[in-house]
């Protein structure tokens, strides 16, 4: 399961990620982080089963969590299936099934937002 982190460091300069990690015992798959001077905004993933019990704990550091079914979202009635989307993306969501109809696979979205700009119909947004 994909959790987006949002944490704010008017709390300390405790080093959330790994204290929930050594705390629980779950290993945490961070996939994107953008960390400002007083806050920041990291993508991770962990087994659905753990999910809680991170969300728990990270929660008791004072960081914000959500969790993210669909990380990109298509508007299918502006999507062309034009593919730019499928050029751009660098975890390779986006791709053409064998009739040429993009498909997707939202699991693997970063977060990146590099569709979201791309895409002439603006068809695509983040979940954010």
């Amino acid at each position: 399961m994909k959790l987006l982190v949002k944490i704010h460091k008017k709390r300390g300069q405790e080093p959330i990620i790994a204290r929930t990690v050594l705390d629980t015992g779950v290993l945490i798959n961070v996939e994107r982080a953008n960390i400002e001077s007083m806050s920041g905004e990291v993508l991770i993933e962990v087994a659905d089963p753990e999910a809680k019990r991170v969300c728990d704990r990270l929660k008791e550091f004072g960081a914000e969590v959500e969790r993210l079914e669909d990380s990109v979202c298509r508007n299918e009635e502006e999507c062309i299936d034009c593919g730019e989307c499928v050029s751009v993306c660098p975890q390779n969501v986006f791709s053409f099934d064998e009739e040429w109809n993009i498909t997707l696979k939202t699991e693997k979205c970063v977060l990146c937002g590099k569709c979201v700009e791309a895409c002439p119909h603006n068809a695509l947004s983040l979940h954010q």
